[in-house]
Parts: structure tokens; C-alpha cells; sequence
């Protein structure tokens, strides 16, 4: 018999691994329902739009898978960088993110029959806190990124990835003559490709390596 024995799973992989399938999941979700919801002006509809009327379900499934997955991936971040730049900030962003994501596309299935009043404000500030925090915890897990050893050589991309993710959401928020749905839907790009882009990172790296 061998006497080899088993090398332990690297949860840090796993979730990487989980993270990856959840945002394929989500883009998948939103890319197709650009075709399918003829109703709507894909340049010009925002995604929160798609969240109401045929296969509304089918896209606020996908929010809080997104949801799950933004909150995982900085669990795992957190538990993988070391010294200083393991910081709590970006792990409380990151999951407050998650669950401003999560409030519009819960409250968005009941509150628009219920509380047809509050609906809007809920959904307005659930989702301004979604896109603030998580590209304010996409700088700062950046910044932190170029204070691991193991984690430097991906830093500038992050960096820099996240500084267009952000000014990309300020741009769309101050320059209201640019379509809203097309510029609402190339910020979330940005960030579900700066998310994409770490979960791979985390993916690569081995426990304890670099």
C-alpha cells in the first residue's frame, strides 16, 4: 500500500473556486436576459429594471448569489493575507456590500405590492450602499494586496482596475446625459471583473506560498 498520504484541501481555493462559478453564474443571468426582455432598451434600462417582470426571479436569484459570493471572497482574502495586510475595512465593506446587494433584490420581490411608497427608498439606498462600498472595499483590499509579499505582483492590476471601477460609478452617478442603463451595466462589469480577477488570484496561490 502507498504511504503517501492525502495533501489537505486548501479551502482558499475552494472558495476561490466557488466565487468564479457564482460570478459566471450572475453574468450569465444578465447577459442573456439583454436578449430575452425585448420590452426593454438594453442601453438604456438600468439592470434593476430586468429585476421586475417576465424572469425578474430568475435575475434577483442571481443578485444574492452574487451576494454570497462578494461576501466569501473576502472571508477568504482576509483569511489568506498576512501581517499588515490583513485589514478588517475590507472585509466589512465587502460583506456590507453583500447585503445591500441582497436587500434589492429581496426587497425588490415583495415591497413593490406591499409598501409600494418605501419600495423606491429601499431599493435607492440598498443599492448605493452595494456600489459604494464595494468598490471603496475593492481600493482598499488593492492597497492591501501591495503590502503581502505573496500578493504584490497582482497589486497594480488590482489597483488600478478598482480606481476605473470607482471613477467609472462616479462618472454615471454626475454625468446624467450618458445612457443610465449602459453605464449603470459597464460599472457592474468592471466590478465583476476586478472580483473575477482576485477570485482567479486566490485560486493560483497555494496556502502558505506564493
Amino acid at each position: 500500500m502507498s504511504s503517501r498520504r492525502h495533501r489537505p484541501r486548501d479551502p482558499g481555493r475552494l472558495a476561490a473556486l466557488l466565487v468564479l462559478a457564482a460570478l459566471l453564474l450572475f453574468t450569465a443571468t444578465a447577459t442573456w436576459l439583454q436578449f430575452v426582455r425585448a420590452d426593454l432598451d438594453w442601453r438604456r434600462a438600468t439592470l434593476s429594471l430586468y429585476l421586475h417582470g417576465p424572469y425578474g426571479l430568475w435575475l434577483r436569484s442571481a443578485y444574492c448569489v452574487l451576494a454570497a459570493a462578494i461576501a466569501v471572497l473576502a472571508i477568504a482574502l482576509h483569511a489568506r493575507l498576512q501581517g499588515p495586510a490583513r485589514r478588517g475595512l475590507p472585509l466589512a465593506l465587502f460583506c456590507a456590500a453583500g447585503v445591500g446587494l441582497a436587500a434589492v433584490a429581496v426587497g425588490d420581490s415583495w415591497l413593490p405590492e406591499r409598501a409600494p411608497l418605501l419600495a423606491p427608498l429601499v431599493h435607492a439606498l440598498a443599492a448605493q450602499t452595494a456600489f459604494l462600498c464595494v468598490t471603496t472595499a475593492m481600493l482598499l483590499q488593492a492597497w492591501c494586496f501591495g503590502r503581502d509579499p505573496r500578493w504584490r505582483g497582482f497589486h497594480r492590476l488590482a489597483w488600478w482596475w478598482a480606481w476605473l471601477a470607482f471613477a467609472g460609478l462616479w462618472l454615471h452617478v454626475l454625468w446624467r446625459d450618458t445612457p443610465r442603463g449602459l453605464g449603470q451595466k459597464a460599472v457592474i462589469a468592471l466590478v465583476v471583473a476586478w472580483l473575477a480577477l482576485t477570485a482567479l488570484q486566490l485560486w493560483r496561490q497555494r496556502r502558505g506560498h506564493g
